[in-house]
Parts: structure tokens; sequence; C-alpha cells
């Protein structure tokens, strides 16, 4: 693995544990060269998975983009970082198990909706105003109407 700090090829582990629910293993690097110590995640990856945008164009899916996007929505809310590394790695799992290589960016949205609903409603309602680009704040009304059951007074 290359040094970050120095470029140098010929660092060192100095130690290596299980990562994410075992779903990835965590290891501490030393540079000899340097003296730098930085953090790696080795992780499984069944296929390399390409995003069909709405405007056609293809792009290679980024699990980076795609956590940076989840921790966004859900900033500030009262969810352990653990869990949300458990959402996101759940939702890579599913989308390389789907059988497919080519997924539209469409599924990935709603497939990271339905998994934040399940954790957090506000994190839920801000990536879905991103995601859906409300526009309004009748956007956000709606939005929100439509996830409160019906009312049971008479």
């Amino acid at each position: 693995m290359r040094c970050p700090f120095c470029g140098n090829v010929d660092t060192q582990v100095k130690d290596s544990r299980p990562a994410e629910d075992h779903v990835a293993i965590r290891r501490r690097r030393f540079c000899p060269s340097c003296g730098g110590r930085f953090t790696t995640y080795e992780r499984v990856q069944l296929r390399d998975l390409v995003v069909i945008k709405t405007s056609g164009k293809r792009e290679e899916f980024d699990r980076d983009k795609l956590e940076r996007s989840i921790r966004i929505s859900m900033q500030k809310r009262p969810v352990e970082p653990e869990r949300i590394d458990q959402m996101i790695s759940g939702i890579v799992r599913r989308l390389e198990s789907m059988g497919e290589t080519d997924i539209k960016s469409t599924t990935i949205g709603e497939i990271v909706m339905e998994s934040l609903a399940r954790i957090d409603t506000v994190a839920y309602v801000r990536f879905a105003s991103v995601y859906k680009n409300f526009q309004a704040a009748d956007d956000f009304e709606d939005f929100v109407h439509e996830l409160r059951p019906p009312s049971t007074d008479t």
C-alpha cells in the first residue's frame, strides 16, 4: 500500500481487525520511510457496478459517494456511526447481489430511502428532499403529509 504522505510503496501493517460488522478489515499501517501512520479498509467486492444516471450517462459505482450522501442526511441525528456503516454495507451488498452490473440511479435512491426510513425519519426526509429535488416548502409539506398515518378523528 502506497503511503499517502511520502508515496513510499513499502508500508507495514501494524494492526488488523474486523470492522463494519465483520464485512471489512481495518488495517493500521506505518511507513518506515517518513514515519507516517494511516488506516486502510479492505472490503469484498462481488462485482463492478455501473450506475446509469437519469440522463443516460454511465459512471462507475462509488461507495464513498453513497456514504457521503447518507452521512450528510444523518448529520446531527442520534444514530450510532456503526449503525450507519452497517446500513451502507447492507445497501452495497444488496446492490451487488441484484445480479446486474448496470443499476439505475433511481433504484439506488429508492433503496437508500427505504433504508433511511427504517432508521431515522428526519434523515429520510433530508435525503428525499435532494433525491426528489424539492423546489418549494409545499414539496416538503406534501412529502411529510404522505409519511403521516391517516387521522382517525371523527
